[in-house]
Order: structure tokens, then C-alpha cells, then sequence
């Protein structure tokens, strides 16, 4: 598997260029959607939950990020809390990774998209989940 990386195209100097790991852009939009009101958690795969399990925090949990021929694509999985107005809070979690995105590395998503994956009720139990798709 070939490493990308993307470069900042309004931060070249005479000292070098500066690029960003696609892992690096994860962590940003992963952090971002999470703070959103409404999104309850993030949605990992199976790595991710064992990784978890011993004790190691992934930041990056829930997103998926491609570089396609339009640009940079993020893919965000998450969970919603019951009663929220999905297309309000999804338009939220788009709104907050394009601005983290821009103020932290000057990239701009060519799409962010929003899969949600389940529902969490207010009870202690399970949050009800589509089974997994990516």
C-alpha cells in the first residue's frame, strides 16, 4: 500500500514543503464530528475496537479518508443520539470538518460525506447499529 500525502499548496517557502499524512486529516475530522451536538460516537471497524479494548485511544475513529480525482474525500461514520434532526446535525459535522480542515492544514474537502450508522437511545443499553458496510 502506497503512503499519500497531500501537500499545502499555499505554505511553500524556501525552506521546503509541508505535507500531511492522510492519518493527520482523520484525526482532524474524527475530533471535529465528535464535538458536534447530537452525534453520540464515532463508528470504528473491528481494528479499531480491539485496539481499544487495550487501552489505546483512536483518534481517528470513524473516518475514512481517499484521495480521489476530484480532490480530498472524507467519509465520516457515526453514530447519532435519538431524537436529533439527522440532516441538521449532519450538515453540522460537514460545516465543522471543512472548518478544521481549512484553519488547521489550508485543505479543502472536495466532498465530505456522512453515513449514519446507528441510533443511541438515552438508555444504558447498545446503541442500535447498521451492520457494517465499509
Amino acid at each position: 500500500m502506497s503512503e499519500l500525502t497531500f501537500e499545502m499548496e499555499e505554505h511553500h517557502s524556501e525552506l521546503g514543503r509541508v505535507e500531511i499524512s492522510p492519518e493527520v486529516i482523520e484525526v482532524i475530522a474524527s475530533i471535529a464530528a465528535s464535538d458536534v451536538e447530537g452525534v453520540a460516537s464515532m463508528r470504528g471497524n473491528f481494528a479499531t475496537g480491539v485496539a481499544e479494548r487495550f487501552g489505546k485511544k483512536a483518534h481517528n475513529k470513524g473516518v475514512k479518508v481517499e484521495l480521489g480525482d476530484e480532490g480530498i474525500i472524507v467519509s465520516v461514520y457515526v453514530i447519532m443520539k435519538f431524537g436529533v434532526s439527522i440532516p441538521e446535525v449532519a450538515q453540522g459535522i460537514q460545516d465543522q470538518i471543512r472548518q478544521g480542515l481549512k484553519s488547521m492544514t489550508a485543505l479543502e474537502a472536495s466532498e465530505i460525506n456522512i453515513f449514519v450508522v446507528g441510533v443511541q437511545f438515552d438508555t444504558k443499553e447498545k446503541p442500535l447499529e447498521a451492520p457494517e458496510a465499509y
